[in-house]
């Protein structure tokens, strides 16, 4: 970690005139790249990005350079490594269009943002699609039948079969091949961004920024306008989705040379909806399912209820019967419970109080309710950060000590397990009504892991089964805060 940020400041020193006052982590997303924003002496801020996949960032460099020839609204390149894993661009701003809009509700101005987005798509895919080498792209060149046929069969693998839905894999699998290869997604195409959706819209004041864009290639045009209406978390409204798309379609006429028809516009976007959709269920799949990552598991339930709706204004052809059983199967309501866990209301008596302790100081903390308390884990086994020199002052509520418990050691997984195994109980004790629990945390100084740790799952049981949590960090008060002078630099 200290490595990293010693690289991030010589490349800032070399491509940037600007003094450095601090630099702070990002929280990580699905992705393997890491992102730290820069906060410059002047109050500005740029973005440092770190990432081993070196091709990735050379696709990410060109796109950007073309895409600014085009105007497009995406962040400029300050300064770029040798080996090309680090590079410096512009801070598109701390909030992205979707978390304003969880933020601000359907506000004319968040609907004016949004029409603001597709505007400025609609002109890129065109202008980009008269410039871009598509040799170059990262993945595949062009949405053809085969990347389609792919994506459908991600979603046939990382969701249908890991859930143990019934049907029949044979003829599943030549429906899907036949509809990857409709017309449908032959026109109209031009440069397709691929993620298209409001995480990846950054916003400052009324200033957007796209990002993420290094997968995109050539493709049916609807799919990026699919991805953003349909983006199940926002949850737009039909009228907002009919207003954003007559805007787009709008602009797609101006900046193209011959008229677009809508009805083959219309057409393409129902189809590309439904793929963007099972495409999604595949990702959800695989990062939630396989990876065991929580945010992905509980962005199932949303994610089937936005297809429920589509189905229910545009059913699956006939021709598709496989394909209409299943999405009937994986849509109706018995199906969706299985993601979503248990909640409290505002009748659950429960609290659960986690804590963290010091096994040399404190010992295993003594339970004042009558049920005994509960869980007890042992942090000892994860890599101690205060045996590091510029880690030993701060603790597990601390952004660098959570960057190194994050990257650094077995704590992610250690995690994982956590949650595994006290959401059972937790979800037991609601249906029960059962008033108390206790979760503790214990390391050799009550300071970093077991702190980190007693954060991460407080955060998680609120915000996964929404009763009271109490947070305690038992031996706050011997928590290191300065250096022996032997040591001190």
């Amino acid at each position: 970690m200290t490595d990293r940020l010693d690289q991030i400041r010589a490349l800032h020193a070399s491509g940037v005139n600007k003094s450095i006052r601090d630099i702070e982590a990002i929280p990580p997303a699905g992705s393997h790249r890491r992102y730290f924003r820069i906060i410059h002496t002047d109050g500005s801020s740029c973005i440092a990005t770190w990432n081993p996949e070196t091709t990735e960032n050379e696709v990410f460099h060109y796109f950007t350079t073309l895409f600014q020839a085009c105007q497009a609204p995406v962040p400029a390149i300050l300064a770029s490594s040798t080996d090309h894993t680090l590079y410096l661009q512009e801070d598109g701003g701390t909030t992205c269009l979707l978390d304003l809009l969880l933020l601000e509700g359907p506000t004319d101005r968040i609907l004016t943002l949004y029409k603001q987005a597709v505007k400025q798509l609609a002109t890129l895919q065109r202008c980009a699609d008269q410039q871009l080498d598509y040799s170059r792209c990262l993945a595949t060149a062009v949405f053809d039948q085969k990347a389609i046929l792919a994506d459908l069969l991600y979603f046939k693998y990382y969701f249908l079969d890991p859930m143990a839905v019934s049907y029949r894999k044979d003829r599943l699998f030549a429906e899907l091949e036949a509809w990857s290869n409709s017309d449908a997604f032959n026109q109209p195409i031009g440069f397709m961004y691929r993620d298209f959706q409001g995480r990846n819209i950054q916003v400052d004041h009324e200033k957007i920024t796209f990002i993420d864009y290094q997968g995109g290639m050539k493709g049916p045009l609807a799919y990026d306008l699919a991805s953003i209406l349909w983006q199940a978390k926002a949850g737009l409204s039909d009228d907002w989705k009919k207003i954003i798309f007559e805007t787009y379609s709008e602009q797609l006429n101006k900046v193209s040379d011959t008229p677009v028809d809508p009805v083959v516009l219309q057409n393409s976007y129902q189809q590309c909806v439904l793929i963007r959709m099972l495409q999604t269920l595949g990702a959800y799949g695989f990062r939630g399912l396989f990876e065991k990552k929580t945010h992905f598991i509980q962005s199932i339930p949303p994610a089937l209820k936005q297809l429920h709706a589509f189905l229910c204004h545009y059913p699956v052809p006939d021709e598709y019967p496989t394909l209409k059983k299943v999405l009937k199967a994986i849509t109706n309501e018995d199906f969706q419970k299985t993601f979503s866990p248990i909640r409290a209301n505002e009748h659950t008596p429960l609290t659960v109080r986690v804590q963290s302790f010091s096994y040399l100081q404190n010992g295993y903390p003594k339970s004042t309710h009558a049920n005994g308390g509960g869980f007890v884990f042992d942090c000892r086994g994860i890599l101690n950060p205060g045996r590091i020199t510029e880690y030993k002052t701060q603790s597990g509520q601390d952004k660098p000590v959570q960057i190194f418990l994050e990257e650094q050691t077995r704590m992610p997984a250690f995690i994982q397990h956590i949650k595994d195994s006290v959401g059972i109980t937790i979800e037991n004790y609601i249906e029960r009504g059962f008033e108390h629990l206790e979760i503790s945390f214990g390391c050799t100084g009550g300071q970093h892991r077991s702190v980190y740790a007693a954060e991460t799952i407080a955060r998680h049981i609120r915000e996964t089964y929404g009763v009271k949590t109490e947070l305690l960090h038992l031996n706050r008060e011997n928590w290191v805060k300065t250096l022996p002078s032997s040591t001190q630099r």
